[in-house]
């Protein structure tokens, strides 16, 4: 494999002899969007994009990192005041913390790692690095005592209290409990969780990257999240999981068009994911290419998350009898992910590539990808 090669003679090159090898994926969602953190269903897999990372003990307190993609090495001890300012190395100093915390143990070690997630698109490249680490320092130091639940919450704290991102905890737990053709409904709240055999005979799964960030003033991820809290307590209950369409729409005249708006589509998402899943049982690809359908247009005009060129992508899956299509992650640029049949894929990759290119300067980027395996041991 090109990249435990590159990771391999980097580690030789740096720190001398060898470590032990260990992947975490990224992931995508077919469906269960900004439900996270409403308490309410997601649908994830792990896919076979990863972050990789060799590690070894260096019997000091220190750790010596060296990041292969971004060309940057970061040193640091392992106390609260030692937090390094690279923002990358915050999510591997914020993974030692959180162990520590929970009572396990880390020591300093060495690593090198690299990836091929693709940055920016949706696929939670940040989740992947966690998990990644969680998952090795886990086996390292703690004879793998911490369960898997715990190495995704110690990844979701890391995000919370060392990267300022207030997220849900989809990304780290589908890193972390990914299978091999296997889509997870978890859900939010409970945390119960339950596996869907996904591997669709005639179809494919690919992204569309847009290439696109746009960085909005304040973080409006976490206003969407502040929103939906409002609503919540306006209705008496602890998330939007527990509200139905009935309840929202008897609280209207109290609430800001903006509230309402954020709450209808948490609640249809909701639903959403749970006729998927059904669809799915059934082998019902239609309905589950109608629902991803639906909740593009959902993000779109509720949420308002997407993007014009998210829009236009979606837009042009319809016009390709694409099955289904919808932004997928937190939005504001990224991928949009397409349920496509086999003899489709071709012409819609080469048509949005040119329509695209010829209306925004710039082709989008295209990744076939397959539900695999998530954090493991190499």
């Amino acid at each position: 494999m090109e990249l435990k090669e590159k990771i391999s003679r980097t580690f030789e090159e740096r720190f001398g002899g060898e470590g032990t090898f260990y992947a975490s994926a990224g992931r995508i969602n077919l469906i269960g969007e900004h439900t996270d953190y409403n308490g309410g269903f997601v649908f994830p897999g792990a896919i076979d994009k990863v972050i990789m990372a060799e590690i070894r003990p260096n019997g000091s307190d220190k750790v010596r990192v060296y990041s292969i993609d971004i060309d940057e090495y970061a040193e640091f001890g392992l106390r609260e005041e030692d937090a390094p300012s690279k923002s990358w190395a915050r999510y591997i100093f914020g993974v030692c913390r959180e162990i520590e915390k929970r009572g396990g143990k880390v020591e300093g070690f060495d690593a090198v790692f690299a990836g091929n997630v693709p940055l920016g698109a949706g696929l939670s490249s940040s989740a992947a690095l966690e998990s990644c680490f969680a998952f090795a320092l886990n086996d390292l130091f703690n004879a793998s005592a911490i369960d898997k639940f715990e190495l995704a919450r110690i990844g979701q704290s890391t995000e919370h209290n060392y990267c300022g991102v207030n997220c849900g905890i989809m990304d780290q737990f589908a890193s972390v409990f990914g299978r091999k053709d296997h889509l997870i409904r978890l859900d939010c709240r409970s945390l119960e969780y339950e596996y869907y055999p996904f591997k669709p005979e005639g179809y494919k799964l690919v992204l569309l990257d847009s290439v696109v960030k746009h960085e909005l003033a304040d973080s409006p991820y976490n206003k969407r999240r502040e929103s939906c809290e409002r609503v919540a307590a306006r209705l008496g209950v602890d998330t939007l999981r527990d509200a139905t369409m009935e309840m929202l729409d008897a609280a209207k005249a109290d609430l800001s068009g903006e509230d309402y708006k954020r709450a209808r589509f948490v609640i249809g998402e909701k639903q959403r994911v749970l006729d998927v899943c059904d669809a799915l049982t059934a082998g019902d690809y239609e309905t589950v290419g109608k629902c991803m359908y639906e909740t593009h247009e959902g993000l779109s005009k509720d949420y308002e998350v997407s993007c014009e060129e998210l829009d236009f992508l979606n837009d042009l899956a319809r016009r390709c009898g694409v099955t289904g299509s919808r932004i997928m992650g937190g939005g504001f640029g990224g991928c949009t992910i397409n349920l496509v049949k086999d003899e489709l894929l071709e012409p819609f990759v080469e048509k949005a590539r040119k329509e695209f290119a010829e209306r925004y300067g710039h082709e989008p980027k295209v990744y076939e990808v397959v539900i695999s395996d998530g954090a493991r041991k190499l």
